[in-house]
């Protein structure tokens, strides 16, 4: 198994990343953790990737594609793998089926998680962060049992700045603008699977895998 998830921010990409990850037996790849672990360990990707993170720039996609190119040449990810994160625009998309016939791979599909907008900045713009232990709850789906005071180490709840209104529906055009036209790179190939990411997390884990097994792309 060999999967792309995509889908805008706050729809769960993550999780189901994680599950499908372990139902399959294959790892989850997010782009974020391969950051952290090329910045760890000092690779010179990850020299190159923190010349622009300390800068405030985007990572450019020649650093990105060589991330994810070192990191689905593992053994690991030889039987398949769960790719979150990536591709987020075309120019990554194409890069990426380079990428896999270097390594002698194909993708057996992208699945596109979708909800609405509003969903969507009700999920983030509701999220709180403790500032001491990092616990994360939501003033409607999981409110502490005290406002703003986390119940596991009595810390302040904050707002992150990414979790803000504005900042989210930021996010959401700058997704509209660059992701979205990968979703018909992909359709064109017969290789996109949509599921409805509004239903509760089981159900959409459980839409994704019965897509795959039904092989029903579009």
């Amino acid at each position: 198994m060999r999967l792309v998830l995509l889908g805008p921010p706050g729809v769960g990409k993550g999780t189901q990343a994680a599950r499908l990850g372990a139902h399959f037996g294959v790892p989850h790849v997010s782009t974020g953790e391969m950051f952290r672990e090329a910045l760890a360990r000092r690779t010179p990707l990850g020299l190159a990737a923190r010349k622009y993170m300390d800068a405030g720039k985007l990572v450019p996609d020649d650093v990105t594609v060589g991330l994810v190119k070192e990191r689905l040449g593992r053994p690991d990810s030889s039987a398949g793998f769960i790719l979150d994160g990536f591709p987020r625009n075309l120019t990554q998309a194409g890069a990426l089926e380079d990428v896999l016939r270097e390594l002698g791979m194909a993708l057996a599909a992208a699945a596109s998680i979708e909800a609405r907008t509003e969903t969507v900045v009700r999920r983030l713009s509701g999220r709180r962060q403790c500032r001491q232990c990092g616990a994360v709850y939501h003033i409607e789906f999981n409110p502490p049992p005290e406002p703003g005071r986390c119940p596991e180490c009595g810390g302040e709840l904050y707002q992150r700045d990414d979790d803000r209104e504005e900042t989210v529906r930021e996010r959401l055009r700058v997704y509209a603008a660059e992701t979205e036209p990968v979703l018909g790179f992909y359709r064109q190939r017969g290789l996109l699977v949509v599921v409805d990411g509004e239903r509760d997390i089981d159900e959409v884990t459980r839409s994704i895998i019965s897509a795959l097994q039904r092989g029903q792309c579009c």
